[in-house]
């Protein structure tokens, strides 16, 4: 399985927490192979995974082989957690060149509608410029019909520029995307 816009920036630099204040109570870290359990929670949920290139997981042992395979040795990808530091979904930004990175998350869905998701791009965002001071463009390519993914880009500050059409085969099925960008220029991150 790949991550992708369900989606990684290569960085230099050991992976960090990002964390916001409070009352978000949203944080990033690292994942680790004792994530695999609560990976599971949305990896296996078939409303998670509808707009995912992956298919739900149906065993904890290709949960944990994705992980060590994976999510390990990925320079740039995060668990996103509450309070309590479990994981409850992840977001990823993957080198698309030297000047380009595509971010890509999943949320379980027991957290859909709560702010979660748009609070971790927000610390994507905030971020990543400064990470990686090369990067020009952050990018995101949403399916056309995952409406409650393009509504977080645009809550922080992304840019829809239009839909691609016929541009990606997702489960056997050929799809239009929506494409967004958000530039270091771009000041509501």
């Amino acid at each position: 399985m790949e991550i992708d816009s369900c989606t990684i920036i290569k960085s230099e630099k050991p992976q960090t927490s990002v964390s916001s204040s409070p009352p978000e109570k949203v944080h990033l870290r690292p994942m680790t192979i004792s994530d695999v359990d609560d990976f599971m929670v949305w990896a296996t949920d078939t409303d998670v995974t509808r707009y995912c290139t992956w298919e739900p997981y149906t065993s904890r042992e290709a949960g944990i082989a994705f992980i060590n395979d994976v999510v390990l040795p990925h320079p740039w990808l995060r668990a996103i957690c509450l309070e309590n530091d479990r994981p409850i979904g992840s977001i990823s930004v993957t080198p698309v060149d030297k000047i380009r990175g595509e971010i890509g998350y999943v949320i379980g869905s027991k957290y859909w509608g709560k702010g979660i998701a748009t609070e971790a791009v927000r610390l994507v965002a905030a971020e990543i410029f400064k990470e990686k001071p090369e990067m020009e463009r952050l990018e995101a390519l949403v399916d056309v019909d995952n409406v409650g993914s393009q509504k977080v880009l645009e809550k922080v500050g992304f840019k829809r520029e239009g839909v691609m059409r016929k541009f990606m085969c997702l489960k056997g099925n050929v799809r239009d995307m929506v494409m967004f960008s958000l530039l270091p220029s771009d000041s509501s991150h």
